[in-house]
């Protein structure tokens, strides 16, 4: 079977990553979460003391800081200067640093180059903000998955919470957050959130997950 790909975009909290999880796991191909990427590269500016929107400063690291993937037993991990750092990316304050950093344009050339070295060689579900129009343009498949604001704000708050990294944090608080990442990726200058004109809309508001990999799954049809 020849290598393809299936593209997918969208805001935080509209569960893109676990739809290209599902949709991975039943076409029986490898899931790519780039925005574990951008997270260990946000992880990086803290652990420095760095502003992570401080272009000036972080430029500067970009070409001694190594950030590559790892696929073992189907699970992805995220190595940072080789360090595994899968289990610390995930804070509500690494999300935050992941969103700032991402916008600066060197940053994003370089973890772009990465992605797309990895498609070339493999069939995989890509997610991220920025994959159907600028990581992967001729993707044999694009989506554009979205939800409601409150519903993506429940959906990360539950997501903290289990996970114990929600700390003192509201719901209302954590919408503030959300509006401002939404604001940082569709107003960032280099490589916006938007959906790809030809990206295929699916809503997850009222949808299961399993419902949500449905909806994808009837568009790619054959391939599984």
């Amino acid at each position: 079977m020849s290598i393809f790909s299936v593209a997918i975009d969208g805001p935080a909290g509209a569960g893109k990553s676990t739809v290209a999880k599902g949709v991975a796991k039943r076409l029986g191909i490898v899931y790519v979460d780039t925005g574990a990427m951008y997270r260990a590269m946000g992880l990086k500016t803290i652990r420095l003391g760095i502003p992570s929107d401080d272009a000036e400063r972080v430029v500067p690291i970009l070409e001694e800081t190594s950030v590559a993937l790892e696929f073992k037993d189907g699970t992805q991990h995220v190595l940072l200067d080789g360090e595994d750092v899968s289990g610390l990316i995930r804070t509500q304050e690494v999300s935050n640093a992941a969103s700032k950093v991402s916008a600066i344009p060197e940053v994003r050339f370089k973890m772009v180059k990465l992605q797309q070295q990895l498609a070339k060689n493999t069939s995989l579900t890509m997610d991220g903000r920025d994959i159907c129009q600028y990581v992967l343009p001729q993707a044999e498949y694009k989506f554009f998955v979205t939800a409601s604001p409150d519903a993506r704000t429940l959906r990360r708050y539950k997501e903290l919470l289990e996970k114990g990294t929600l700390g003192a944090m509201t719901f209302n608080e954590l919408l503030v957050e959300m509006h401002e990442r939404d604001t940082r990726d569709s107003g960032r200058d280099c490589m916006p959130l938007k959906k790809a004109p030809d990206a295929i809309l699916i809503d997850t508001t009222y949808m299961s997950i399993e419902e949500s990999i449905d909806a994808v799954m009837r568009h790619i049809g054959g391939r599984e």
